[in-house]
């Protein structure tokens, strides 16, 4: 009982950092109509500007809470001046471009500070907590709860605020927004902003467990796209759920399933995506999509 309550919380901790660039994706694409591949690259990059102010003496939290408005000056100035230029376009083509952004990206940040490991300083402790022959982690549980707010407050934004309501009318329609008096360009640079927020908070997270590596992101950036398409990509409930989903069932299949073992572990995420877009097309927690014409 305790290997399994083992794996469940490290499972649910693990989905978690999936979830945190999954509600990023979720954003951008309710605020643009997007796929932004490049939030890995942008976690990527707050996480390293966090690490060099804490190595000239700034405080873990201070730092963390500067890099968030780095970041979403970063997302919008990115919106503003190269997006732009291409989110009126070929869908196709912005999502390329998106691509080498993340390239662009996590090389800069290689050629800034190396590509050498760099020891990232913990937001929560690392002491853990004995339960039913268990032993959980502070920070795993840390990072739980970090994810359900960012969760809560991501859906109360969408669903229950004016500037939610907005950036969704803004991603179906920009030129009826426009015509109604919204703010499309402002909006939209808002929506990246608060994007790259998230991918900030992402990276706090991940960065402390792994080590802080241009790459660290690329192997999450792949969950975290799967969470989104299984989950559905108009709800941040449901790729929070599925992202928790993928990192469970892998651990107790690794553990549980002598043919799968750790080497296979990885195409768990994959077969549930081909049972779930069999299924429910549109993911566990999407809305249909319907067109008139």
């Amino acid at each position: 009982m305790g290997t399994f309550i083992q794996l469940v919380v490290d499972g649910l901790s693990t989905g978690s950092i999936y979830a945190a660039l999954a509600l990023a994706i979720v954003l951008v694409n309710q605020a643009t109509g997007l796929v932004n591949f490049a939030q890995g690259g942008m976690a990527v990059l707050s996480a390293y500007i966090a690490w060099w102010l804490t190595g000239l003496g700034v405080p873990l939290i201070l730092a963390i809470l500067i890099t968030v408005v780095v970041s979403f000056v970063l997302g919008a100035v990115i919106e503003r001046y190269l997006m732009r230029r291409f989110e009126r376009g070929d869908p196709d083509t912005a999502v390329v471009v998106t691509i080498g952004l993340l390239t662009l990206i996590t090389g800069l940040c290689g050629w800034l500070w190396t590509y050498n490991n760099q020891q990232f300083a913990s937001l929560f402790s690392l002491n853990t907590i004995q339960f039913a022959g268990a032993s959980i982690s502070v920070r795993s549980l840390g990072t739980i709860v970090v994810i359900v707010v960012m969760m809560v407050l991501l859906q109360a934004l969408f669903l229950g605020t004016k500037l939610g309501l907005a950036l969704r009318a803004v991603a179906v329609n920009p030129q009826s927004a426009s015509f109604s008096g919204l703010p499309v360009g402002r909006l939209l640079m808002v929506g990246w902003g608060l994007a790259a927020v998230l991918g900030a908070v992402a990276g706090a997270l991940v960065a402390p467990q792994l080590s802080l590596t241009p790459g660290m992101m690329d192997t999450a950036l792949v969950y975290a796209l799967a969470a989104v398409i299984l989950g559905g990509i108009s709800s941040p409930i449901g790729v929070v759920v599925a992202a928790w989903l993928i990192g469970v069932l892998e651990n107790l299949a690794a553990v549980y399933v002598p043919f799968i073992g750790y080497d296979l572990k990885v195409a768990v995420p994959f077969l549930l995506i081909f049972v779930v877009l069999i299924v429910r097309p549109q993911g566990l927690f999407g809305r249909k999509s319907v067109v008139r014409v």
